[in-house]
């Protein structure tokens, strides 16, 4: 009786928490219906779509056993298992990425890949629905016993990759694999069956994925449960292996109570992606409420000026307040694509444009800097300093981040707009096309714009019939008194400029709201927009707490963070000076085969003097260029935040 009474008032508190929901959901556009023809984006989506998968396929199917498993499994042979126990993760993230670059480029032969591991991991499957090759290899009876093995993990990637893949092509074989696996989950674990924590988050966002494309409400209500689970410190029913200490997974409080960022920062982006989905869904304000507090921790507390977060390598994430240092920076890339998920994830729930800010600070700069120029080679961390001793790989033991990076840049249409009613929300200034269903007809929007590097953004507007309606063009924080929200980082000079707007070729006084500059009017066929930001160089300061950087500043232009590298420089970039009357100028350069604005400015750079008794100093040009740039030219020194005056400079090293 008692098992009855629970799982009904569980239910009961799901329904009711849902009916109480506001609606305030903005709608981002799925990628599928956003077609990409910006100049800086849409060359690196075709090159992820290319080389980066390219190189994801040959080390998933030649250099590693990740593949090799899944073939084990179908051949019987037990016993033995390849690489590490997460790695059937990578196959998953690899073949989401395909799904987008699929749909995106119409690449046939991709296709065929996708199709080939489909079948190899559908044959793969056992009878019950579980799904992974470690364990099946190993040993099933050890399955779900230990939360730290990332089986939940496996699975939820393997659930986002499923529903990926049916948007993309129609198909419904991987779907189906996906679904009998989470069947499986539900049938094992949830309230009155066995308890369970996920070691490391991520099936929390993708059952809810699955819920979307399915309209089961059990995967929804298993996402909720999953995410009540936490902090609860149950007695029995489950164990940690990995570590002791479970702030390392987000695990101290319940998920409502926690207000500090903790332990791994990959995992706690995928936990608060996870609780925004839910809150999305359900209307549960005590998760939107937890978000903001943790979210003000990350932003206000602890984030470097890239947007990475996670500066210790140690926990592979978060220390203490104000713990950013530069050369040793973790920085994963993975966890700047979690930041890019939960951002998006907080903007759709509040209609905020700061979230967005933040979204477009970490997918320029620290997800963007995990990438190569070439596609073909990768960070794993993003350092802001360096001797000289990085260098990007073509692949790792652990390769969560390749494939990571190529599904985020594959998919980047998710990110661009967001609608609610007859309210268009322009999030992210990428040359594109879409349609927006209204109340009355259909509009459609294209964009075109020289972003980044250029500020102006041209909208031609297509009606199906005049209709009211709105648009609202986000205003970047970045054109106001700091870079960033929550005063980490403030600009050296305090003026603020506004966005210019004009409909049709003259000027239009627009609403500021939420960081948006909106436009509501009744739209014609063949009406325009431009919309112009101002692209000016500032200097950044950070708070004092960040000792690393005290009497030092860093560069931005536009959303892009710059550095000082020493390919540009003589071969040094630790005795640069940039002293605070300094002005830099912009300048077309190209590296490799991308062009890019680089700053220039002729700066003070300190010399050792011959008999090594003093530093001298001497005028010389200096260039700076996209923080996502370096490295692409051989390792050498690199620096974000530049020293004002000769004491804080470092030559030696």
């Amino acid at each position: 009786m008692r098992l009855f009474l629970f799982v009904g008032l569980y239910c009961l508190l799901f329904e009711t928490a849902k009916s109480q929901h506001q609606n305030f959901q903005i709608d981002p556009i799925n990628f599928s219906k956003v077609q990409i023809i910006d100049s800086f984006w849409k060359s690196k989506m075709e090159k992820v779509a290319t080389k980066t998968l390219d190189a994801c396929i040959f080390q998933t199917e030649v250099k590693t056993g990740r593949i090799r498993n899944f073939e084990q499994v179908l051949l019987g042979k037990a016993g033995k298992h390849e690489g590490v126990f997460y790695d059937d993760s990578d196959v998953y993230k690899a073949l989401e990425a395909m799904a987008y670059a699929i749909k995106t480029t119409g690449n046939k032969a991709l296709e065929l890949k996708a199709d080939e591991w489909i079948d190899k991991i559908a044959a793969a499957q056992q009878p019950d629905g579980y799904l992974n090759t470690f364990y099946t290899l190993t040993g099933l009876g050890d399955r779900w016993k230990d939360m730290s093995m990332h089986e939940d993990y496996c699975g939820g990637h393997l659930i986002e990759a499923a529903v990926a893949y049916a948007d993309a092509t129609g198909k419904r074989k991987f779907l189906d694999v996906a679904i009998k696996w989470a069947d499986h989950f539900d049938q094992t674990f949830g309230p009155g069956k066995k308890h369970w924590v996920t070691g490391h988050q991520e099936l929390e966002l993708a059952l809810v994925k699955l819920y979307r494309a399915t309209k089961f409400d059990k995967y929804l209500k298993l996402a909720d449960w999953l995410l009540t689970e936490r902090g609860k410190k149950v007695a029995s029913g489950y164990t940690w292996s990995e570590w002791k200490d479970t702030g390392y997974a987000q695990d101290l409080v319940t998920v409502k109570e926690q207000s500090e960022i903790t332990g791994h920062a990959v995992r706690a982006m995928y936990l608060y992606t996870g609780a925004a989905d839910v809150a999305a869904h359900t209307g549960d304000k005590d998760y939107l409420t937890a978000m903001r507090r943790v979210w003000e921790d990350v932003v206000y507390r602890n984030m470097y000026i890239t947007g990475g977060i996670g500066s210790a390598g140690s926990n592979e994430g978060f220390t203490r307040d104000y713990d950013l240092p530069n050369e040793q920076a973790y920085c994963e890339t993975c966890a700047s694509v979690g930041m890019v998920f939960w951002n998006q994830r907080m903007n759709s729930l509040t209609g905020q444009g700061e979230y967005i800010d933040v979204l477009e600070r970490s997918l320029y700069n620290g997800a963007l800097d995990g990438l190569s120029l070439s596609g073909d080679r990768f960070f794993y961390g993003n350092p802001l300093a360096s001797t000289g001793k990085h260098a990007r790989k073509e692949w790792f033991g652990t390769a969560c981040c390749p494939s990571n990076i190529a599904r985020l840049i594959s998919s980047l249409g998710n990110y661009v707009y967001g609608q609610l009613d007859n309210k268009i929300f322009v999030n992210l200034f990428v040359g594109s096309e879409t349609n927006f269903n209204l109340k009355k007809g259909v509009m459609g929007i294209k964009v075109q714009t020289g972003y980044p590097w250029t500020g102006l953004i041209s909208c031609r507007i297509s009606m199906t019939r005049k209709e009211k309606a709105a648009i609202a063009f986000r205003i970047p924080g970045w054109l106001g008194s700091s870079p960033s929200p929550g005063g980490l980082y403030s600009f050296a000079e305090r003026f603020t400029r506004k966005p210019d707007l004009k409909v049709n070729g003259m000027s239009y006084v627009y609403t500021e709201e939420n960081g948006y500059a909106v436009v509501d009017r009744e739209w014609k066929d063949g009406d325009e927009v431009s919309y112009e930001l101002p692209m000016e160089v500032r200097k950044i300061h950070a708070r004092a707490e960040l000792k690393q950087n005290n009497s030092r500043v860093a560069l931005q232009r536009g959303p892009i963070i710059y550095c000082v590298e020493g390919a540009d420089n003589g071969g040094q970039a630790w005795n640069i000076l940039v002293p605070q009357k300094s002005a830099f100028e912009s300048e077309p350069f190209t590296i490799l085969n991308e062009p890019v604005i680089s700053l220039v400015a002729n700066l003070p750079v300190a010399e050792v003097s011959a008999d090594g008794q003093a530093i001298n100093t001497a005028i010389k040009k200096v260039r700076a260029i996209p923080y996502y740039t370096w490295c692409n030219r051989g390792s050498n020194p690199m620096q974000v935040w530049l020293p004002e005056s000769v004491r804080d400079i470092k030559i030696n090293y």
